[in-house]
């Protein structure tokens, strides 16, 4: 039997911070996301788990309303996606490193400050100061390392204090400590309300999150907490219950 959507999680009377309901898209005969339902309640840290080539990161840019879906429909805050006007509240980490090699770090920060609207020193080296890059703000970010530039990528999503977050694959080439960092601070934001939905391969990270989503060829085929997921599939392992559930077993909740 193959996996079924998984139902949305509860959220009390609170609404929603992010929806999706039968979001499909296809590339040719390729369905990168085939029929995503769930609703995510606001300021949680969700884990958007799976292999490469899952359909993660086309599932997020759905999300984010950077490409139109086949079918179905995504919405953040409240806002039917795509919307140009809710970009402003919408922080977006790209697998690629998103910054000007041309520009230096400051710079970087200065435009992506002014396409949101924000003036001033201040939101600029609060974010500087988030991935520990305060003494290069006047380095050309092509002389980063590549660590560097994951970290100036981080702090351009971040420039405008958005509500809603989605991280491709943010640790990338980032060292330990400074991982760590980056997951105390997302810890912070999601404390103070911010929804974050983290996509990682990375099975090791994964309980660093309020909950976890997995994803297996554009489908989704279990949701719930590392506890529960470990304890639906009969394992302390995760990355074994990642195989387990992902293959032919539906999981509902």
């Amino acid at each position: 039997m193959a996996p079924q959507a998984v139902p949305d999680a509860p959220g009390g009377n609170v609404p929603p911070a992010i929806r999706a309901s039968g979001l499909v898209k296809t590339f040719g005969t390729l369905r990168a996301v085939d029929d995503v339902t769930f609703e995510l309640a606001p300021g949680r840290i969700y884990g958007l788990l799976g292999p490469n080539g899952s359909g993660k990161t086309t599932l997020i840019r759905l999300l984010a309303g950077l490409t139109l879906p086949t079918a179905g429909w995504a919405e953040v805050l409240g806002t039917r996606m795509p919307s140009r006007q809710n970009l402003e509240r919408i922080g977006y980490m790209t697998q690629a490193d998103g910054v000007y090699t041309a520009l230096t770090v400051a710079e970087n920060l200065r435009f992506f400050g002014a396409v949101f609207g924000v003036d001033g020193d201040e939101p600029a080296a609060a974010a500087l100061a988030v991935v520990d890059l305060a003494d290069r703000r006047d380095s050309i970010v092509g002389t980063l390392s590549g660590g560097q530039r994951r970290r100036l990528s981080l702090a351009c999503a971040l420039i405008h204090r958005p509500p809603v977050l989605f991280l491709d694959e943010p640790t990338v080439g980032v060292d330990p400590l400074l991982r760590v960092e980056f997951w105390a601070h997302f810890r912070t934001l999601a404390d103070a309300g911010t929804t974050i939905v983290v996509s990682s391969h990375v099975m090791d990270e994964a309980d660093r999150c309020d909950e976890l989503l997995f994803v297996r060829s554009g489908r989704l085929t279990a949701r719930g907490t590392g506890r529960e997921i470990r304890a639906r599939a009969g394992t302390t392992d995760l990355e074994q219950a990642f195989l387990r559930l992902g293959g032919d077993v539906a999981v509902t909740r």
